[in-house]
C-alpha cells in the first residue's frame, strides 16, 4: 500500500485552483473552476514547472472543472508536448462537459481523456 501524501493546494487564479499529490512516479493534479483564457498562462506555466521538476507523469483530475475553451485547450496540448519531452505523460481524467468540448476539436486521443482515476493509474502501470 502507498503512503498517503497530503495534497499540496497550488494557487493559480481566483478562478482556478487545485492540490497537486507527488507519488513515486507520478504527479495527481486536481483542479477546480474555468480553464478559460484568463487562468491559462498561470496554469501553463505553473503545472509546466512541476512537469520539469518532475515526475514527468501527470494525471490532470478535471472532473471539477465547469468551462474549459480554446485557451484551455490549447494549454492542455502544450503540456502534453511537454511530459513527453521530459519522458512522461499526461492523463486527463474529464467530465462530460470538458469531454464534449474536447471532442469538437478531436484531441481525445491525443490529450488521452480518461473516464475515471482508476483507469488513467492502470495506464500508468502499463508504462
Amino acid at each position: 500500500m502507498e503512503e498517503e501524501n497530503i495534497p499540496e493546494q497550488i494557487n493559480l487564479t481566483v478562478s482556478l485552483r487545485g492540490t497537486r499529490e507527488v507519488r513515486a512516479n507520478y504527479q495527481i493534479f486536481r483542479l477546480t473552476g474555468l480553464l478559460d483564457a484568463f487562468s491559462e498562462p498561470a496554469f501553463r506555466k505553473v503545472i509546466g514547472k512541476y512537469i520539469d521538476d518532475g515526475p514527468p507523469n501527470l494525471i490532470l483530475v478535471l472532473a471539477q472543472i465547469d468551462f474549459i475553451d480554446s485557451s484551455g485547450l490549447g494549454a492542455l496540448v502544450q503540456l502534453v508536448k511537454q511530459a513527453k519531452t521530459a519522458g512522461g505523460s499526461l492523463q486527463i481524467v474529464t467530465n462530460p462537459r470538458v469531454t464534449q468540448t474536447v471532442k469538437l476539436v478531436r484531441l481525445e486521443k491525443f490529450l488521452s481523456l480518461q473516464p475515471t482515476m482508476e483507469i488513467a493509474l492502470e495506464n500508468l502501470k502499463k508504462k
